[in-house]
């Protein structure tokens, strides 16, 4: 499943489709981003980073957020001070607005979800929540100014297209939200997929050769997480082999009852809890949760949409400070975790919309 998704991304990224968002978002970037001059290296390494993690083609995502950020650095006037738009940067990769999951609809197809694809529609919504919020957030402590026109009318329009689904779906009886839901999910990947190899044929880009190179790449990429995925599963069996992972579920759920609130989250809290800390540990978990409850079960459902709402924080910190000496991160920290507790909510929110 990994090789035919990366299969069909290569296409669309030799064709083109990663170029189109940056050009529909560069009016957003530069009001998001005022320290970078027009027509700066750093600018364009951003929004192509952004395109290419929304795609979901993490192999060109980390090189290019890695030359964005030696770009920022050097507009740094404190070379081991993170700066605003560093920070702002940090705190949008880590929100992770991803629009085709690759990795999660080939984990619920290998657990034999019926429709791997159906929390497409959730998981948008939740990792929109996540990067508005860390947006918004990082904004607000940097004094940017929100109210700009410009930044408004993308905001508004993004959020009204977001709120629009919602309140839909809001209105359907279960099995309606569940079919028409599915419906909207798989058209719109399918489209996605057409749009990609239509453009890539359009540009004279040799299609079927492209993509066997990107399916090559999905199979290396398959097999290199494959010791991170044993490791971690041994470990997470043990843990709830030994009982201390449900006990502390226990107490937790025991908490929530007394609130008087529905208990049916807290199976997926242990996704939650890792996901800002480590990926390969965040990914064991969310297998691990689909096999102990089911790939189409509440928890493991919205196992899936927590994955996909935000990225793995301290570890995205570390390695594109780290790669240009930056040792103060100042509010970096603080706004990232706060978006992660957006997108986390937010999973919950829509889970209980589409699959409660």
């Amino acid at each position: 499943v990994m090789c035919l998704w990366l299969g069909f991304m290569k296409p669309g990224e030799r064709g083109g489709a990663a170029a189109i968002l940056p050009r529909a978002f560069a009016p957003l970037m530069r009001r998001l981003f005022p320290g970078i001059p027009e027509g700066h290296a750093a600018g364009s390494a951003i929004v192509m980073n952004m395109a290419a993690n929304m795609l979901g083609l993490d192999n060109a995502a980390t090189p290019l957020g890695l030359k964005a950020m030696k770009e920022l650095q050097a507009l740094n006037p404190t070379p081991d001070t993170a700066s605003n738009d560093q920070i702002l940067f940090l705190v949008i990769n880590t929100s992770a607005v991803t629009l085709i999951p690759i990795a999660i609809f080939t984990y619920r197809a290998q657990l034999g979800a019926a429709d791997p694809t159906d929390v497409f529609l959730p998981l948008l919504v939740a990792t929109f929540c996540s990067t508005l919020v860390g947006v918004v957030v990082t904004a607000r402590v940097q004094r940017l100014r929100l109210l700009d026109p410009v930044v408004l009318g993308y905001l508004g329009a993004l959020t009204a297209f977001i709120g629009g689904l919602v309140a839909y779906f809001t209105q359907l009886d279960k099995a309606a939200l569940e079919a028409q839901s599915a419906l909207v999910s798989n058209l719109v990947i399918f489209l996605l997929i057409l749009g990609f190899v239509g453009l890539a044929a359009v540009r004279r880009v040799p299609v079927y050769e492209t993509f066997v190179e990107g399916a090559k790449e999905g199979f290396e990429v398959a097999v290199s997480i494959i010791p991170y995925l044993v490791a971690m599963l041994a470990a997470i069996g043990v843990l709830r082999g030994s009982g201390a992972l449900d006990r502390a579920l226990d107490a937790v759920r025991w908490v929530v009852m007394a609130a008087g609130a529905d208990t049916q989250w807290v199976d997926a809290l242990p996704v939650a809890l890792m996901r800002p800390l480590s990926g390969s540990g965040s990914r064991g978990l969310v297998i691990e949760t689909m096999k102990t409850f089911g790939a189409d079960s509440f928890a493991g459902r919205l196992a899936c949409i927590i994955q996909g709402s935000t990225e793995t924080t301290f570890y995205i910190l570390t390695v594109y400070f780290g790669s240009v000496g930056i040792k103060v991160w100042r509010h970096a920290v603080a706004c990232g975790l706060t978006a992660d507790l957006a997108g986390v909510l937010g999973a919950i929110f829509v889970a209980y919309l589409f699959f409660g």
